[in-house]
């Protein structure tokens, strides 16, 4: 039985590329108990359609705004309604579409930072199928701090006690090192440390810093950026009061009696960190963007296109992401009452 209290959270939920497996993740979901009110932005005859097609015995509400915030009801889903820009069906995206996908999460996020929402979590979209609609987009998470005044977000990802943050997320390979500098670490090291703390509540959180080369560079013999840029971030960090380590091989770091010692690891880009994540816990792990003014969590995974409508695709990762989400923002709220 659902419960009406200004202390439930309400969350937000994008649907993400209509075409790939968000629309019928979030309706999978529905079905889930959740201690929170969650609204699914999306096209409602378009989820409709795909609950259908699937077999999913789902409800869809029309989400009332003005309605007291109630606990999810297992087997319902409330919509918030926002149309297609052309019809789609799973598996064939088009960049037409890519007008509807930034308008539900501008909604959704406008939303949040208004005070509407505790948390925005945000089904997968399509980078390229945005960039060939004629936009420019490199991510979520770049998206989101643009439009959010977040002028440092940082990606971590979560699967259980794993915590691996990214110095930087989408760039190419051969662009990283210049990307890499003492000031963007620091500040980087920092939001890490405030946002554990504020948003997990770990005091005085050990962060582990990765090197950037094979052994962390072997004392300059396999790369010197950890002893140009690496190493002085980290005495700068541990200056300003972090707990940091490092630099470390990230071939070692992840070894567990190694982690014990850690409660975040910071890699320096992409491909250093996530595919431990991925390893660990695919089916659970969650994207957790620090340094904006909201709580925002996504799945781990893509659009999926060749699993969508098939009904095989894993919601795991969803469920986990709003689990975590609702964890984050049920301290904000209760934190706030005292």
């Amino acid at each position: 039985m659902a419960t009406s209290t200004d202390t439930v959270p309400r969350i937000a939920l994008t649907s993400g590329e209509p075409a790939g497996i968000g629309p019928e993740l979030c309706l999978a979901l529905a079905g889930n108990e959740l201690p929170c009110e969650l609204v699914c932005f999306g096209d409602r005859s378009m989820l409709e359609q795909r609950a259908r097609s699937l077999g999913l015995r789902v409800a869809l509400q029309d989400w009332q705004r003005s309605a007291p915030r109630r606990t999810h009801i297992p087997g319902t889903l409330a919509i918030a309604h926002l149309p297609l820009a052309v019809p789609s069906s799973p598996g064939n995206p088009d960049p037409a579409n890519s007008s509807y996908v930034l308008a539900l999460i501008d909604r959704a996020l406008d939303g949040t930072l208004a005070g509407e929402f505790d948390a925005l979590v945000t089904a997968p979209v399509h980078k390229g199928l945005i960039n060939d609609a004629g936009i420019a987009f490199t991510g979520h998470t770049e998206y989101l701090a643009a439009r959010s005044g977040g002028t440092h977000p940082v990606m971590m990802l979560v699967t259980g006690e794993l915590r691996v943050a990214l110095a930087t997320t989408h760039l190419p390979l051969k662009a990283v090192s210049a990307a890499i500098t003492a000031d963007s670490l620091c500040e980087t090291a920092a939001i890490i440390a405030r946002d554990l703390e504020s948003h997990f509540g770990i005091r005085k959180p050990r962060i582990a810093v990765c090197g950037l080369n094979p052994h962390a560079g072997e004392s300059g013999h396999l790369g010197d950026e950890e002893l140009r840029v690496i190493a002085p971030a980290i005495e700068r960090m541990r200056a300003a009061g972090l707990e940091v380590s490092g630099p470390l091989p990230a071939d070692t770091v992840f070894v567990p009696q190694v982690l014990r010692g850690f409660d975040a690891v910071l890699a320096m880009y992409h491909d250093q960190g996530l595919p431990v994540v991925k390893h660990a816990g695919f089916e659970r792990a969650v994207n957790v963007t620090l340094g904006l003014p909201l709580i925002r969590t996504s799945p781990d995974h893509g659009t999926a296109f060749d699993r969508a409508g098939t009904g095989r695709a894993d919601g795991r990762s969803l469920l986990a992401a709003v689990q975590l989400a609702v964890r984050l923002a049920t301290s904000r709220l209760v934190a706030a009452q005292r």
